[in-house]
C-alpha cells in the first residue's frame, strides 16, 4: 500500500519540485528532491570539487621555481585557495547524503571525473600565467551563474569561490602582460603558453550542446543557467580583445568578428583530443591521478591525528559535563 501511494504522489511532487525550481525557491538538503536531480547535483559538485583539489597539481609544479619571492607566495596563495574551495563543494557533496571517503575513493578508482584541463603539464612559467588567466577565466565564466544554482549549499559556496577565482584570474593575466612587455624570449614564452592552452580551455566547458548528455536537464533544473555553447561563445568574446590589448595572438586562423552577431566567429575545436583526455589518455591523467592517491596515503597520518584529538577532545567535554 505504502507503495502505491508513493507511486501515486510521485508525479504530484515533482511538479510541485518544479514549480519552486521556476520561482526561484532554493531546493535545501532536507527538501525533497527527485533522485535523478540528487544524482546530478552529486556528479557536478563532485567533479567540481575534484577539479579543485587535483588542480592544485601542475601549479605545484612551480611553486620552488617561481622566478621571485613575491612570486612564489603569490601562488603558494593561489594553490591554497584552490584547495579551500575543493573544500567546500566537498561539504556542500556531503549535504545530499554522500561521505567525503566515497567521493574521493570514485575519483582515486577513476570512476569520478575531473576537468580535462588539469591532464596537460605545465612547461614553463608562462603556463602559470596562462592558468591563471584562461583557465580560471573559463572557470569564472562557467561559475558566476552558479552563484544562482537552484541548490542552495553549491550556489553559497560558489560566492566565495567565484571572488576569490576573479583574483586568481588578475594574477595569471597579470604575469602574462609582465611576460609580453619584457625580452623578445619571454614574449615568445607567453605567446607559446596561450598556444597551448586556448584550445584546451575552451574544451573546458564541456562537449557542444548537441553532444551534452545532461545540459538540458541540468538547465531545466536551473543548476546551470546557460549552455555550454553559450558560455564557450561569452568567454571567446571576453579573452580575445584581453590577448590584443598585451600583443598577443589567439591561435585560431579561423578567428574573426562578426559584426551582425556582435560576436567572434572561431574555428573547430579539436574534439577528438577533449574525448581522448576525458577518458584517461591525456598527458598528464596517469600522473595526475597516481599523485593524488599518493598524497592521500601519505596524509593518513595527519587524518588520524587529527581524529584522535576530535575524540579526546569530545572525551573531556564529556567528562566536565558529567562532574558538572
Amino acid at each position: 500500500m505504502e507503495t502505491l501511494l508513493t507511486a501515486f504522489q510521485l508525479p504530484d511532487l515533482e511538479s510541485r519540485f518544479q514549480a519552486r525550481i521556476d520561482a526561484e525557491d532554493k531546493i535545501e538538503p532536507k527538501d525533497w528532491m527527485p533522485e535523478e536531480y540528487r544524482k546530478t547535483l552529486i556528479r557536478q559538485i563532485s567533479q567540481h570539487a575534484h577539479s579543485e583539489v587535483v588542480g592544485m597539481l601542475p601549479e605545484g609544479n612551480w611553486v620552488t621555481r617561481a622566478p621571485s619571492l613575491k612570486r612564489k607566495a603569490v601562488l603558494l596563495a593561489k594553490i591554497q585557495d584552490e584547495a579551500g574551495h575543493g573544500l567546500y563543494l566537498y561539504s556542500a557533496c556531503e549535504t545530499l547524503g554522500v561521505s567525503r571517503d566515497q567521493l574521493i575513493d570514485e575519483l582515486h578508482s577513476g570512476k569520478a571525473k575531473y576537468s580535462s584541463i588539469f591532464n596537460y603539464p605545465t612547461l614553463n612559467w608562462a603556463d602559470i600565467g596562462a592558468i591563471g588567466w584562461l583557465v580560471d577565466g573559463a572557470a569564472i565564466m562557467n561559475q558566476i551563474p552558479l552563484c544562482r544554482a537552484s541548490f542552495g549549499p553549491y550556489s553559497r559556496a560558489m560566492i566565495r569561490v567565484c571572488k576569490e577565482e576573479s583574483f586568481h584570474q588578475r594574477q595569471g593575466y597579470e604575469i602574462m602582460l609582465t611576460l609580453s612587455k619584457g625580452s623578445k624570449e619571454q614574449k615568445a614564452m607567453a605567446q607559446d603558453a596561450l598556444n597551448r592552452w586556448w584550445w584546451p580551455s575552451l574544451m573546458m566547458f564541456g562537449p557542444s550542446d548537441q553532444d551534452s548528455k545532461h545540459s538540458a536537464q541540468s538547465m531545466k533544473w536551473k543548476i546551470k543557467r546557460f549552455s555550454n555553447d553559450e558560455l564557450r561563445q561569452r568567454f571567446v568574446d571576453m579573452t580575445v580583445p584581453q590577448a590584443e590589448l598585451i600583443g598577443l595572438k589567439v591561435p585560431d586562423d579561423q578567428l574573426k568578428w562578426n559584426e551582425e552577431r556582435r560576436s567572434y566567429d572561431f574555428g573547430e575545436i579539436p574534439w577528438d583530443e577533449f574525448w581522448n583526455v576525458v577518458n584517461g589518455n591525456g598527458p598528464c591523467n596517469k600522473k595526475r591521478l597516481a599523485d593524488r592517491v599518493n598524497a592521500h596515503n601519505e596524509g593518513k597520518w595527519v587524518r588520524e591525528a587529527a581524529e584522535a584529538f576530535a575524540k579526546k577532545q569530545a572525551q573531556r567535554t564529556d567528562s566536565k559535563l558529567k562532574s558538572n
